[in-house]
């Protein structure tokens, strides 16, 4: 899993961030950097909720709205990528100063694991000259269930109790 990003690092992704909103002519709203901070401080995959309840619980007044639209303008930049791990189900993660990972996901609780192998970059490399194509990047993601029963089950109770309550909020 990824650690917390350092503060030079979101100091970095702020000014990319403020310059792409000058060149798009869009705000540079104060919400807007909290929520990049948000995300930068996170640990792993979030979706917009995650974010909106976690900024909410931390005393931070933003709308749900504005973290959706500021997070399509961190995708469309490339601070943060977007991934859809299930059918109507996206998640967000850094994309700025982190290597590429990919993903292992379970279809019953929704956990996420991230690995990194060296051997996918050498199949990518062979593809780039079989093909004779430049690639830019990729997205690999394997599904399927917990090996541990018991763990998976608590953690879908868990997960639905979770967005139990946070829509009574």
């Amino acid at each position: 899993m990824a650690h917390p990003a350092s503060e030079e690092t979101i100091d970095l992704v702020k000014e990319i961030f403020s310059s792409y909103l000058k060149e798009h002519n869009q705000r540079q709203t104060p919400e807007r950097f909290m929520v990049l901070e948000e995300i930068y401080r996170a640990d792993g995959h979030f979706d917009a909720d995650d974010i909106f309840f976690n900024m909410k619980e931390g005393g931070t007044r933003v709308s749900r709205a504005t973290v959706y639209n500021t997070l399509d303008l961190l995708v469309e930049c490339g601070l943060v990528q977007r991934q859809q791990f299930g059918e109507n189900q996206y998640y967000y993660e850094r994309a700025y100063a982190y290597q590429q990972h990919d993903h292992i996901i379970c279809k019953k609780c929704g956990k996420v694991l991230e690995f990194c192998d060296p051997r996918i970059q050498e199949i990518k490399t062979m593809m780039e000259k079989i093909h004779k194509f430049d690639i830019s990047g990729h997205s690999l993601h394997f599904f399927g269930t917990c090996q541990d029963k018991e763990a998976c089950e608590k953690r879908q109770k868990e997960q639905s109790g979770t967005k139990k309550s946070k829509v009574k909020s």
